[in-house]
């Protein structure tokens, strides 16, 4: 089957809804391991800490330091008293934010909002085309402060838990607040463990991506080469380029924690399969067929079927190696999703 002529229907797996996993688990990393060779497609099973033992000393594990920002914020409309409730979704310069507004009638050009009993006011000052609002605010002091007193985590559609500690959907290393969701193949690290790899002599790199809410988009196109994929902002210090370079010379493989890690680095310029360090917009869809530039292993969670994230990993190990470790993890009964179990894939040779 060729790369073009794949259909999104290729990539779907039947889930029973009861393994999505409604909480996180405690301690964060006493998830499941399931892990996946990538050359032969054996699949063994282990806990997340074994990760120390799977790794050699020669390798560096790349994660993304994003932030989740408490996005949902509810409104109150100057004049009538209407709520309204508000995601936001993207910086667009200043105090000017892209937002998702429920119910719209009621977020028109012109309304004005109050939020958090007058910690800010936003008006609408303009109406995109796919019905996204952009808002403008107003406040005093800083605006992620605000935020986080305010609002609440944006959680994926399928967890319908309560949250009872925020933090929880955030990594233990998150720095860049900006993210519309978690890059949650970081939600199994604590302190301790990442104690252990750096005392095993594995180094970690840093990137920054910021997830959009299009990641929980799904694949409509039937075709997935007609699929557009939405942008997000990345960025690729220099220590990271270098980290990345250094591994690559002494033959050590690059693990990517997490999709988004893994599509910062292949979104990355390598100029004569050099790293540097560089920033901007990505919007690569990965599927098989792609040849990976930096990316040899992948610490991921397991993802919804027919989505681009499924398929990104098939691109690394295959899909009939994919699809038959996702059956078996049905059958094991093991947690899937945001705050479910994780899977790594790699050459185990």
């Amino acid at each position: 089957m060729g790369p073009t002529s794949m259909k999104t229907s290729d990539f779907y797996y039947d889930l029973p809804q009861e393994l999505i996993a409604q909480t996180p688990i405690e301690p964060r990393d006493a998830s499941r391991l399931m892990v996946l060779d990538k050359s032969s497609g054996r699949i063994s099973h282990r806990r997340f800490t074994d990760i120390v033992d799977l790794l050699r000393p020669e390798d560096c594990l790349i994660l993304n330091d994003s932030r989740v920002m408490p996005a949902r914020i509810y409104g109150v409309k100057e004049g009538t008293g209407a709520h309204v409730e508000f995601l936001l979704l993207e910086n667009k310069g200043g105090d000017t934010w892209e937002a998702l507004c429920k119910p719209g009638k009621r977020a028109r050009e012109g309304a004005r909002f109050d939020f958090g009993e007058g910690l800010m006011k936003g008006e609408i000052i303009g109406v995109k085309e796919d019905g996204n609002r952009l808002v403008r605010f107003q406040y005093e002091g800083v605006f992620f402060s605000l935020l986080d007193r305010i609002g609440q985590m944006p959680l994926p559609p399928y967890i319908k838990a309560k949250l009872e500690d925020k933090e929880r959907y955030q990594t233990i290393y998150s720095r860049e607040t900006g993210s519309a969701a978690a890059p949650t193949a970081g939600l199994h690290f604590t302190p301790q463990l990442l104690d252990r790899l750096r005392e095993k002599g594995i180094e970690t790199g840093f990137v920054t991506l910021h997830v959009g809410l299009g990641t929980f988009r799904p694949v409509s196109a039937e075709r997935i080469a007609d699929h557009k994929m939405h942008a997000e902002h990345y960025y690729m210090p220099t220590e990271t380029a270098e980290l990345i370079n250094r591994t690559r010379a002494r033959g050590g493989r690059v693990i990517a924690v997490g999709t988004t890690s893994c599509r910062t680095i292949e979104s990355a310029p390598c100029p004569g399969g050099k790293f540097r360090e560089c920033a901007g917009w990505t919007d690569i869809f990965i599927y098989p067929g792609y040849t990976f530039q930096g990316v040899d292993g992948l610490i991921t969670n397991f993802h919804l079927p027919e989505s681009t994230l499924i398929m990104l990993v098939s691109a690394l190990a295959g899909r009939e190696n994919v699809l038959r470790a996702y059956q078996e993890a049905v059958k094991e009964r093991y947690r899937f999703f945001s705050f479910g179990d994780a899977m790594f894939i790699g050459d185990l040779k």
